[in-house]
């Protein structure tokens, strides 16, 4: 009896945790790209540090490492949707076409996660992450082919798909070597 006792605790103890790290996570990628946004609007760049250094990505897959498939999934696909109704950003033509991508990155990187669990090295980890950005990146292309020629969308088209993996690429790299200094940091605590 105890046992299930403390099984149930457990199990109530992790859902809590994955809500409040969907929160965070949520929270935080409305936020990060607020400061890129600010610091385009003061050099002039206007929205091209968004698109270079994918700020949203980072917390979404952070948190779908960390705290599961679930709660990856939740906060990858709240986030542009809460970004878009208090800042406007994404655009709104783009939101639906985000919330997909990072719904994406946030789930698979919790099955990543779920893989692996807390013993994985920096190197496998950076492995992990360069296999959730190709799966996110393969999703996102996959609903902006279908947009576009299944439903006659004309606010994508497939160049984007081709032209946002070109400008983000320095995101690419920071999320390659920040991810798993910070999972790894947070799962030693």
């Amino acid at each position: 009896m105890k046992t299930t006792e403390n099984t149930a605790i457990g199990s109530k103890v992790n859902i809590r945790t994955s809500i409040i790290a969907a929160i965070i996570s949520a929270a935080c990628a409305v936020a990060l790209p607020q400061a890129i946004h600010v610091f385009g609007a003061v050099t002039g760049l206007g929205t091209l540090p968004g698109e270079t250094f994918l700020p949203m990505h980072l917390p979404v897959m952070v948190c779908g490492f960390l705290a599961g498939p679930l709660a990856g999934l939740a906060a990858g696909a709240a986030s542009p949707a809460i970004s878009t109704a208090l800042t406007g950003m994404p655009l709104p033509a783009m939101m639906p076409f985000m919330m997909i991508e990072l719904a994406a990155y946030g789930f698979f990187a919790g099955v990543m996660k779920n893989s692996n669990g807390e013993d994985a090295s920096y190197v496998r980890l950076a492995a992990e992450v360069f296999a959730v950005q190709v799966f996110g990146r393969a999703v996102r292309a996959a609903a902006i082919l279908i947009a576009f020629y299944g439903l006659g969308m004309k606010t994508v088209a497939p160049p984007m798909i081709y032209s946002s993996i070109t400008a983000g690429i320095p995101g690419i790299l920071i999320q390659l070597a920040l991810i798993p200094v910070i999972v790894k940091a947070v799962q030693k605590k």
